[in-house]
């Protein structure tokens, strides 16, 4: 199962709808990696909000997925971190720190604007680049 990756200018969303086999998160990783290097984009946003499981080995996955994203130069926020999940996590002695989190989408969508910002680029949007 491919995990669709939209373009938001920019920004990239992934969502994450179910629990993925090991094989399918491999596949999302590496989709998405390459797609951050094909569109140097600037940031991504990866929202696990319907996700009510995350394993250690998921967990694993959307931290090194994270840390890849920003070895490329974008920045990375997961968002939708259930509360059931954050406890779980912590229980596992897992955590994202790979990446900053948010409540929801549009909560992450302004964090990386704002690191974007940071960092001096203000290109959210292709259109700007003209």
């Amino acid at each position: 199962m491919r995990i669709p990756v939209l373009s938001l200018g920019r920004i990239l969303l992934v969502s994450i709808q179910e629990d993925l086999t090991d094989s399918d998160a491999m596949q999302f990783q590496s989709d998405l990696v390459e797609r951050v290097a094909e569109t140097e984009a600037l940031g991504v946003a990866i929202d696990i909000t319907a996700l009510d499981v995350v394993d250690s080995y998921m967990a694993r996955v959307i931290n090194d997925t994270a840390y890849m994203v920003r070895l490329l130069g974008a920045e990375a926020v997961i968002c939708g971190v259930q509360p059931f999940v954050a406890m779980t996590l912590i229980e596992m002695g897992r955590d994202l720190l790979g990446a900053d989190c948010a409540f929801n989408l549009e909560q992450g969508l302004e964090i990386l604007k704002g690191r974007i910002a940071k960092r001096g680029d203000t290109r959210f949007d292709e259109d700007e680049d003209a």
